[in-house]
């Protein structure tokens, strides 16, 4: 086994958010993943997002690392709400649900776990 050195020079994807979980705004997204392993289920990498609103639901565990922004992390199983800014380190866990939403464009390092 050899150590693996993450590169942000890998090839980008571009999307928009799923018209049906979309609440507001129509924010290009953008994902750069710096690794998976063999299994496809742990996922490294940078996502960033413009102004918007949208739905969520994880079936994936997330680590996440805000490097730039303000984003808000709505949780509608307990009504309360998470702003985060740069510097905030988070996990979401699987089965959450909620709403996020983009204040100021936002990117963040991610760490994804999903179980098969």
């Amino acid at each position: 086994m050899t150590i693996k050195m993450l590169n942000i020079t890998e090839a980008c994807e571009e999307y928009f958010i799923a018209p049906e979980k979309l609440i507001q705004g129509n924010p290009l997204q953008k994902i750069w993943i710096e690794y998976t392993d063999p299994s496809e289920q742990f996922f490294v990498g940078i996502w960033q997002s413009e102004q918007g609103k949208w739905h969520i639901h994880y079936t994936e565990e997330e680590y996440c690392h805000i490097l730039e922004g303000e984003s808000e992390i709505f949780d509608l199983s307990n009504n309360q709400k998470m702003i985060v800014k740069p510097g905030d380190r988070f996990v979401i866990p699987a089965g959450f649900t909620g709403t996020w939403t983009v204040i100021k464009a936002t990117k963040k390092n991610f760490v994804i776990y999903e179980k098969k």
